[in-house]
């Protein structure tokens, strides 16, 4: 039989040493990593649900990212539509206070702070989150609006139109050649005094819409024809002192002014007032007289502001609207015509909605949870911000001159117009409303957010039981190998010395 010598280092002996030493090893690691093992197969027949429990967390984490993203986005957002509210306060409060003083560029104080008010409410609406436009809906890299320069007063080179010249040319258009805001007057001493229109289908003008009569035996009628008219027939009677005429007109803007005129004795009479002759014919000629300047004074006033008005809302439409001239000059002119991209600035550049369902909000999406998406886009074009803008726009845009009789009526007519288009109107969208549907998107990621950390918190503590180790164990384990590692470290060198003297 053969014996083997002590010198021949069985290996059962260095097995048993490596073994254990790879054991210490491993619950180093263990303690120093807290984590069981390195690598998915050292974690025996749970590792199918580690890896699923990890991937799980690593949704939830994606999902975090996602909402962290899109609510800076919000919150950025949110500045601008702060500022664009404040903006409208500013204007709106010039507006109604502001004095009716002109200084030498032909406006009011309030105007002037308007433009720019108009200047910074592009910027607002121009703003970035990084690398993405905020309110060019998905022309992320595209800015929404022009310049506020090209949009008040056109191209640098003159070939395309900006408000200020829609401006003009609808204030030419309403007020006629002879700035009677296209309407035509005739009649003399017992003739009827007729008013009408000049021209039917036509939207440029004042337009007839009632006439009321207390003249004492006169025949009052209208508006009837085409185009529509009014007459006032005194049929040879004077009327007498207080008795009155009311004509209403619709302008431009949807808004209506009424003249009044009231017979009187007294001479000279008062704005307001005709003088009762000694005949009818004579009564009937001042009237004529009176109601021609009346009427004269409302065009060159109300219907300036309100053609200034329309034409801001023309503008800003899409596409923009402006005089059709094609067979009528100016003062002749019927109707309107759709402005081209190389005649007329067009003052939104973002994306256009594809179809009445498009809505701007859902031009950014982001899904924050499986089965959970918030929008949060939005277009400078929406309706609360053209509003403000076509306002505040014509408010900077109108000029007009001292030597002007008629300019305190024009911009007084102007400002009360924007005042009351500034504030809150029934059925319009408001900012308010935007920033109503992005704090809904924040409330739905927050809670979201809540939900998933909860989730989160839980699969991480099932996730560790797996993973994770206990210290104290390993510590414990790590000592208990200590030991016997040093034991086995002694008795293999006791065995290497052993000679066969020694062993006899």
């Amino acid at each position: 039989m053969a014996i083997d010598g002590i010198g021949s280092r069985p290996s059962y002996i260095g097995a048993s040493i490596l073994n254990l030493k790879s054991q210490l090893d491993t619950l180093q690691e263990q303690l120093a990593t807290g984590k069981l093992s390195s690598t998915y197969a050292g974690q025996g027949a749970s590792r199918g649900l580690a890896i699923g429990l990890r991937a799980q967390i690593n949704t939830l984490n994606a999902f975090a990212d996602t909402a962290a993203n899109i609510n800076t986005r919000i919150n950025v957002a949110n500045l601008s539509l702060q500022g664009l509210i404040d903006l409208n306060t500013q204007v709106k409060t010039a507006a109604n206070g502001s004095s009716i003083t002109l200084g030498n560029n032909g406006q009011t104080t309030g105007q002037t702070a308007a433009q720019s008010a108009f200047a910074n409410a592009i910027e607002l609406l121009n703003t970035r989150a990084g690398d993405r436009y905020l309110f060019s809906g998905r022309a992320t890299d595209t800015p929404p609006t022009a310049t506020a320069d090209e949009i008040l007063y056109g191209s640098a080179d003159g070939t395309r139109a900006g408000l200020t010249k829609l401006i003009s040319e609808r204030k030419s258009a309403d007020l006629g050649a002879d700035g009677m805001g296209r309407l035509n007057m005739s009649g003399s001493g017992v003739s009827p005094i007729t008013l009408s229109e000049d021209a039917v289908p036509s939207v440029f003008g004042l337009k007839l819409s009632a006439v009321n009569s207390t003249l004492s035996g006169a025949a009052v009628n209208g508006p009837t024809g085409s185009p529509p008219n009014i007459s006032i027939d005194l049929n040879g009677n004077i009327p007498g002192e207080g008795d009155k005429l009311s004509i209403t007109f619709k302008l431009p803007d949807g808004t209506s002014e009424s003249i009044t005129l009231t017979a009187t004795t007294k001479s000279p009479p008062q704005p307001g007032e005709f003088l009762i002759g000694a005949t009818a014919a004579e009564t009937s000629d001042n009237l004529q007289d009176k109601l021609s300047g009346a009427v004269k004074t409302l065009a060159n006033t109300a219907l300036v502001a309100a053609s200034a008005v329309t034409a801001s809302r023309n503008f800003f439409a899409s596409p923009p609207m402006r005089v059709d001239t094609t067979s009528l000059p100016l003062t002749s002119a019927t109707g309107l015509i759709a402005g081209t991209p190389a005649n007329t600035i067009s003052w939104y550049t973002g994306e256009v909605a594809q179809s009445p369902t498009d809505s701007a909000r859902g031009t950014a999406i982001g899904k924050i949870d499986q089965s959970i998406t918030v929008q949060y886009g939005a277009r400078a074009n929406e309706e609360a911000f053209r509003v403000e803008l076509q306002n505040i726009a014509v408010y900077a845009a109108v000029t007009t001159s001292t030597s002007d009789p008629y300019a305190n009526g024009q911009i007084t007519a102007l400002s009360q117009r924007v005042a009351l288009n500034m504030s809150p109107q029934q059925g319009v969208q408001t900012i308010q409303d935007i920033q109503a549907d992005f704090a809904g998107a924040q409330t739905a990621m927050k809670a979201a957010g809540d939900r998933q950390a909860q989730v989160k918190t839980m699969t991480q503590t099932m996730l560790d039981s797996i993973e994770g180790v206990s210290p104290e164990e390993v510590a414990t384990k790590i000592l208990s190998l200590q030991t016997s590692l040093s034991a086995s470290y002694q008795t293999t060198a006791m065995l290497y010395q052993l000679s066969l003297a020694k062993f006899l």
